[in-house]
């Protein structure tokens, strides 16, 4: 079920008229539970039952490690859960990709062995509930959460549908204070919930979709035969796609969960006004970078261990953000090249303290733009060959190779309007600048974007890229 679907508009009318109406908190945290399973099996009923076994298995072990006083046993059972959830999230994610590269090793070696077929469909969503649910007993190994949740409250925290495919990942000391005590629906939190939705759906099928997406798919399908300015349309236009779908869905997932009166974070704050990769980070994906760090970067040791280690932590940290994207080499370089401009940024601050000034900050913002934009190729790319051949297109001048002027032209305005909005609005919140505009501003707004969301809503159906990861 997809957020832009009239299956899914359908399924969360029903979902919201019957937790209105329904009395009793511990009646609608059911119904939230139960419907939230219905999402996720309509995407592959039997994956439920490895959902089920993740949240039982972690709801146990936090419980094991709360009573336990031994730091033995408490890190044996820590352990248990490590291992048994990121050997799910192995098998099912990265089972077909150790097996591919054992194969060509063992070709190298002159080895020639062929293995059963290996056909698996990977979970959705895998990724992002196991981090979430990971969290709990590493919060409550930690001292940080007591595992005192009944287990309907730890399932609709790990299940809740906003949230269970694609995130934010939403750590159980955010969600389950607000899952215990009943929530208020009031009507500034539907009114900005649904304003939310409309605004997410908006940035999905429409500019994510129908202004960046063809351009960008044009391009990577055949990168040898388009021209410079078209591989920099294409580049620009992924950097435009992915924000807008993602960002697009993150504020779905927000604005959904505030219609039924819980609080999600913000998982996005104007990436491409960062000036500096760190900033970038602070702003992208908010949700998945703090959960590096402080599942993952912090306990490798962080900055405490001297420079040298304090630059390798960090080059970990962003091969295993890479990885977690998806079970390819590409995204592996994605993420080392991350690591390597949080490494080279940090050398840099620790010798140099430029003037900050008004120009400086803008030429730092526009860089890291361009060096943030590059880097999206090996993403998009599904291999070696199409990241070569579309970084051959940046420097092509053949003018008979240029695609459709009509794809192109908006693709540049479209992230030269998204850099201006991001570099102006950095510091401050869409609410605040929503709730400016006034009633009749607002009005027409969501007008806007629910007719164009309609106009656009006719041709192919996209998945949110951050589905398959």
């Amino acid at each position: 079920m997809l957020f832009n679907s009239l299956t899914f508009l359908i399924f969360f009318i029903l979902v919201f008229s019957l937790h209105w109406l329904m009395p009793g908190w511990r009646r609608k945290k059911l119904l939230l539970l139960v419907a939230s399973y219905l999402f996720y099996a309509a995407w592959n009923p039997p994956y439920v039952f490895i959902l089920l076994f993740s949240t039982t298995l972690d709801w146990w072990l936090a419980r094991l490690i709360w009573k336990s006083a031994g730091a033995p046993l408490r890190k044996a059972l820590l352990i248990v859960s490590l291992v048994s959830n990121l050997s799910l999230l192995g098998f099912f994610k990265y089972g077909g990709f150790l097996l591919d590269n054992t194969l060509y090793l063992l070709t190298l070696l002159g080895v020639h062995y062929v293995p059963p077929a290996f056909a698996l469909v990977l979970p959705i969503g895998i990724s992002f509930y196991t981090f979430a649910s990971l969290s709990y007993t590493m919060d409550v190994y930690r001292g940080e959460i007591a595992a005192d949740a009944p287990f309907l409250d730890y399932a609709l925290f790990v299940s809740f549908f906003p949230h269970l495919v694609a995130g934010p990942i939403v750590r159980a000391k955010q969600l389950l204070p607000q899952i215990r005590t009943p929530r208020e629906i009031t009507r500034d939190r539907l009114g900005w919930g649904l304003a939310l939705v409309i605004i997410g759906l908006f940035a999905k099928s429409v500019l994510a979709d129908t202004l960046f997406a063809p351009m960008v798919d044009e391009v990577y399908a055949n990168p040898a035969v388009h021209n410079a300015a078209d591989g920099w349309a294409a580049v620009f236009g992924f950097s435009g796609q992915i924000y807008f779908d993602f960002a697009g869905y993150s504020l779905c997932a927000i604005g959904l969960a505030l219609c039924f009166g819980f609080e999600f974070p913000d998982n996005f704050r104007y990436p491409y006004a960062a000036r500096g990769f760190s900033d970038f980070w602070r702003r992208w994906h908010i949700t998945l970078s703090s959960w590096l760090r402080d599942y993952l970067y912090i306990p490798l040791g962080g900055s405490r261990h001297g420079k040298a280690r304090s630059y390798l932590n960090l080059m970990l940290t962003m091969l295993i953000g890479g990885l977690w994207h998806g079970a390819s080499w590409m995204f592996v370089l994605w993420g080392g090249l991350h690591g390597a401009y949080l490494a080279l940024e940090r050398l840099w601050q620790d010798h140099v303290r430029p003037a900050q000034t008004g120009s400086g900050k803008l030429a730092g913002a526009l860089a890291v733009f361009l060096v943030v934009s590059l880097t999206w190729i090996p993403f998009r790319a599904h291999d070696t060959h199409t990241a070569w051949a579309l970084l051959h297109s940046l420097y092509r001048t053949n003018p008979y190779l240029l695609a459709d002027f009509s794809y192109m032209l908006p693709v540049y305005l479209g992230m030269a309007v998204t850099f201006s909005w991001h570099y102006l609005q950095r510091d401050g919140s869409l609410e605040q600048r929503f709730a400016s505009l006034g009633t009749p501003v607002q009005t027409a707004v969501m007008a806007a974007c629910l007719i164009t969301i309609f106009l656009c809503s006719g041709g192919d159906q996209r998945a949110f890229i951050y589905f398959q990861f």
